[in-house]
């Protein structure tokens, strides 16, 4: 199990989905079990074989993710994942207050190369050598560690602007009150002048497909949320190991899970998960 783990873990990172993660994983295995038993006896390291060839399957998803991504309606965002997966401890606790999975990084990850990505997962968050990344992504040694560099840049600039957890989640508290009163005027001063609110809903359902942006258009969207659906309640949550909000109907089932980014008092940024496909995991 600890193995299935640290796999799931490794391309969950690298794919920001659990059900390709899952595939990644699941192909990892099939491929160890067709081996012949004197072949597997043959590998010194099991787990260090099998992190090779999900990272190489993760590399091949990432190479045509933009061409599926192309098809699809609206707004991609990466999967949201709780502290922990009620069914049976599996896959695993990916989120669980850990920052390498912080649902800004994976934003940031989305940025980068497939190649760029996989190198980053494997040495920054996993601390594989670089001799043995180069195998996996067909470059030099040190190719691999300029293109480490370059994704560390990245990330580091991503993360000046977050605010320490507990700021954090004060504003997220206030915000999911000042929400909960369906008025306009309790949410404005909560929301930065220029935030943005990205909705992905997959064509599955109804969503925003382009992001909606200032307080006063925000605001807006999220009354009406409450004017359309009046049962709604929405209850704070960890979202990838800092407070986000989780969103459920009348029946108790989760309609939306929303990433949120703060910045002082106010908030600057939601990423809202409407996608059911990407909500098995809060269900």
């Amino acid at each position: 199990m600890q193995d299935r783990r640290l796999l799931l873990g490794v391309a969950y990172r690298m794919l920001g989905s659990v059900a390709d993660a899952e595939d990644a994983v699941q192909e990892g295995y099939a491929r160890w079990y067709a081996l012949s038993a004197s072949d597997r006896e043959a590998i010194d390291s099991p787990i260090a074989w099998l992190v090779t060839v999900v990272s190489r399957i993760c590399l091949d998803v990432l190479g045509s993710a933009r061409r599926r991504r192309e098809r699809y309606v609206g707004e991609w965002l990466p999967e949201p994942v709780p502290a922990s997966f009620a069914a049976g401890g599996d896959p695993a606790e990916l989120a669980a207050h850990d920052e390498e999975v912080g649902y800004a990084l994976l934003l940031v990850l989305e940025t980068m190369t497939p190649a760029e990505r996989v190198v980053f997962v494997l040495h920054d968050a996993f601390g594989y050598p670089f001799a043995d990344i180069a195998a996996i992504v067909g470059r030099s040694a040190g190719a691999c560690r300029q293109m480490a560099s370059s994704a560390r840049r990245r990330v580091r600039e991503g993360r000046r602007r977050e605010v320490d957890p507990a700021d954090h989640a004060r504003v997220v508290a206030a915000f999911q009150d000042a929400w909960r009163k369906g008025d306009p005027d309790s949410l404005l001063p909560l929301l930065d002048p220029a935030v943005a609110a990205v909705a992905d809903g997959g064509g599955r359902v109804t969503a925003p497909t382009a992001p909606v942006l200032g307080a006063a258009d925000v605001a807006a969207l999220l009354v009406g949320v409450y004017t359309r659906v009046p049962d709604l309640t929405v209850e704070v949550a960890d979202v990838n190991g800092r407070a986000g909000l989780v969103a459920k109907d009348g029946a108790g089932a989760v309609t939306a899970v929303i990433a949120v980014a703060t910045a002082g008092d106010r908030v600057r940024h939601l990423w809202v998960m409407r996608n059911p496909d990407k909500l098995t995991a809060w269900q």
